[in-house]
């Protein structure tokens, strides 16, 4: 079996067209971790006037000497509609957050003055810049910039920019719907009994539950359906009907019982790709039915969790109408690497950063099969080998995939 290279089914999946991100309004409180899709410009200037920076006295600069003695017009509170204005040889008392009088372009700290019994007047005992505490018109943005771009998932930030904005109700993707099919007769259900010591508790369909919603997307958890042609006919149909992209774990080799790589073609679905030149998950099938996507993953924990993170992530992030350009970055060999074989291949690694850069090493992981998905605990990045790469030595450049950025 010819398998294409991991670049060609990376371009592949990117070429990949879909409909328009399909978009809702929602009341701002309700828009945490959602995907924005659209921008969020500025409609004013911020501030819109010169504001104070702290509390102290609204004062003209060249009346700011050591010892000098400048009359108080009054008090200038937060929210007030100042009218008065400033001139030589005096001064308004100006609060934290309050428009700056007319004629004053300097603010001089309540720390670096001395008020008289009668609260009539301030003696300077430091003095301080032209135009200190002032914050300037459009310091924090100006009317026009666009300040959170579509495609940004919202936090905390995002949050508390939009409510400064009055941003009631910002328009963000609809979550697509992903269903996950575990298949296999040898696959048990977390809480069932064993019967023998051959079969196998499932994890797969929970580990990519866990990344689907962390990613943004509602997910139909459809279980684990044996490996009978008929009963993987009906679920994957079922699935079909009611999610964006299902994905499936198992039954893509070239096994006896692997049944499932047989069935996409029948469900009436373009096979995109069957079979990537990769370590782990070679035998990863994309296809396509109309606007749904169907991607079929290797049985392994190892192998299912890193083929979704290559191939479904993508998918995800483009019905969500983000960027879907992989966290890579620049990393450094701690420890001599043996490569495996003539494949593009993902290797769980530690990552640390120090010394103003990121350091690869592989302790505690373990060398086998593509089954080990505790090697996926703890600080874990992928390193990223290609197919002409060979064994690398300590102190050479590699590139890694940071798992805390997916």
């Amino acid at each position: 079996m010819a398998f294409i290279s991991y670049e060609t089914s990376k371009n592949m999946l990117e070429l990949l067209s879909i409909s328009d991100v399909c978009s809702e309004k929602v009341f701002l409180n309700d828009a945490l971790d959602r995907i924005l899709s659209e921008d969020i410009v500025a409609q004013k200037n911020d501030p819109q006037m010169p504001t104070s920076a702290m509390d102290g006295y609204a004062v003209l600069a060249k009346d700011i000497k050591n010892g000098a003695e400048i009359l108080i017009l009054g008090d200038n509170p937060a929210g007030h509609d100042e009218t008065r204005e400033v001139k030589t040889g005096i001064c308004i008392k100006t609060f934290t957050g309050s428009m700056m009088p007319k004629g004053a372009d300097t603010l001089i700290p309540i720390e670096n003055v001395v008020v008289n019994e009668g609260k009539t007047n301030i003696t300077i005992t430091e003095e301080v810049a032209m135009g200190f505490a002032v914050r300037p018109i459009a310091e924090s943005y100006a009317k026009g910039d666009v300040l959170i771009k579509k495609g940004t998932k919202v936090g905390f930030a995002e949050i508390g920019v939009m409510a400064g904005l009055n941003v009631v109700m910002p328009s963000v993707a609809i979550k697509p719907n992903i269903a996950i099919v575990a298949t296999g007769s040898e696959i048990l259900e977390i809480g069932e009994e064993a019967q023998n010591p051959s079969q196998i508790r499932s994890s797969n369909n929970y580990t990519l539950q866990a990344i689907t919603q962390s990613a943004g997307c509602d997910v139909k958890q459809l279980g684990i359906v044996k490996d009978d042609k008929n009963s993987i006919m009906s679920s994957f149909e079922n699935a079909l009907a009611s999610s964006d992209i299902l994905v499936s774990t198992g039954g893509v080799s070239v096994g006896d019982y692997d049944f499932v790589k047989d069935i996409i073609p029948r469900l009436g679905a373009e096979v995109i790709y069957k079979g990537v030149n990769i370590k782990p998950g070679q035998h990863i099938m994309v296809a396509r039915r109309d606007n749904k996507f169907i991607v079929a993953l290797p049985g392994f924990a190892y192998s299912s969790t890193v083929t979704f993170i290559l191939y479904v992530l993508p998918l995800i992030k483009k019905l969500l109408g983000q960027n879907s350009s992989e966290f890579i970055f620049e990393a450094t060999l701690k420890e001599n690497f043996k490569k495996r074989s003539r494949k593009s291949e993902f290797t769980a690694c530690n990552i640390t950063f120090d010394e103003g850069r990121y350091w690869v090493d592989f302790e505690g992981k373990k060398v086998g099969s593509s089954a080990i998905l505790t090697n996926m605990l703890g600080e874990c990045a992928l390193m990223m080998t290609g197919e002409d790469d060979g064994n690398l030595e300590a102190g050479m450049s590699v590139n890694v995939m940071m798992l805390d950025k997916i």
